[in-house]
């Protein structure tokens, strides 16, 4: 009875990830979360802009230097330094959309959203001023926080923490 065949595969059988948008899918406590590649960020984004998630809420970014195992990838998607979180929303759908982009510190650059959503350009500009990630094809990408001439990305994980005085009303001075 050893040698009866079965319907069942002798190895175990390996689930596919699921993909949407042509991204590779996670579940974020509820939320359903992208994760594209820097090259299909405008593939995906624009055949979400045709399927309705016509408002972008958010565009942020994370430094991971410090902390590299952090995070939850699905399989496929390499850890890099930074990451490019976009938020959409489809008011027809009722939902949200997230999607996380892994950005590599000796390129940090994605494509700008502006053309689909021209409410991110403030957005982007302060992702460029706080972290130092271009956005290629933005149309002005100019610090928009910091000074012109400042120098560094405040909130990257390197970035040496400095100190300013301040003198407040009426205060004896120190020295």
């Amino acid at each position: 009875m050893a040698d009866e065949p079965t319907d069942a595969p002798e190895e175990a059988v390996i689930e596919q990830a699921e993909r949407a948008y042509g991204a590779l899918v996670t579940d974020s406590r509820g939320q359903r979360v992208l994760h594209p590649t820097r090259e299909t960020l405008v593939a995906t984004v624009t055949q979400l802009h045709s399927d309705g998630y016509n408002q972008l809420i958010d565009v942020t970014a994370t430094d991971y230097l410090t902390h590299e195992g952090s995070r939850d990838l699905p399989d496929g998607i390499d850890p890099e330094r930074f990451e490019v979180v976009i938020g959409l929303i489809s008011h027809g759908k009722r939902e949200r959309i997230r999607l996380r982009v892994q950005v590599p510190a000796d390129d940090a650059r994605v494509p700008s959203m502006f053309d689909l959503y021209p409410g991110s350009e403030a957005l982007e500009r302060e992702v460029y001023d706080m972290f130092g990630i271009e956005f290629e094809n933005h149309p002005d990408l100019t610090r928009i926080l910091m000074p012109e001439d400042w120098i560094g990305y405040p909130l990257r994980k390197d970035y040496a923490i400095g100190r300013i005085p301040v003198q407040f009303k009426d205060a004896p001075a120190t020295r």
